[in-house]
């Protein structure tokens, strides 16, 4: 059974950085697609960003130039790299791992295994 810790979440100002970590445990973190999701009060759950096995990264529009996703298969843990914060990016942040999907891409909810979330507030 794979399991996914996310840590790294709190309270911000705009402009700041935050960084997510998201520790897998029970399974080899190579073999995974994994991505980053969010979900703020009253909206749907939207993808953020999404790393393959090889390397290739996908964006949200709204987080292209100011958020880094990268894993470290080493330590078995994802990564997001928050900066440049803006209010907006206020939400709870999920991580989500599967193996690798032909529109991976996409940034659409449809991982296997997904974390419990950690919370990223940003006030103006």
């Amino acid at each position: 059974q794979v399991h996914l810790v996310e840590s790294g979440g709190g309270s911000e100002q705009a402009g700041g950085s935050v960084r997510l970590s998201c520790a897998v445990s029970g399974d080899d973190l190579s073999t995974y697609c994994l991505s980053w999701f969010r979900q703020a009060p009253g909206k749907e759950l939207e993808g953020v960003a999404a790393i393959h096995t090889d390397g290739n990264t996908s964006y949200a529009d709204s987080v292209k130039g100011r958020f880094t996703i990268s894993r470290d298969n080493a330590k078995n843990t994802l990564y997001l790299q928050m900066n440049s914060l803006k209010p907006d990016d206020t939400a709870m942040y999920y991580c989500a791992a599967d193996s690798c999907f032909p529109s991976w891409w996409l940034l659409i909810s449809v991982y296997q295994y997904w974390g419990q979330g950690t919370q990223v507030t940003v006030s103006s």
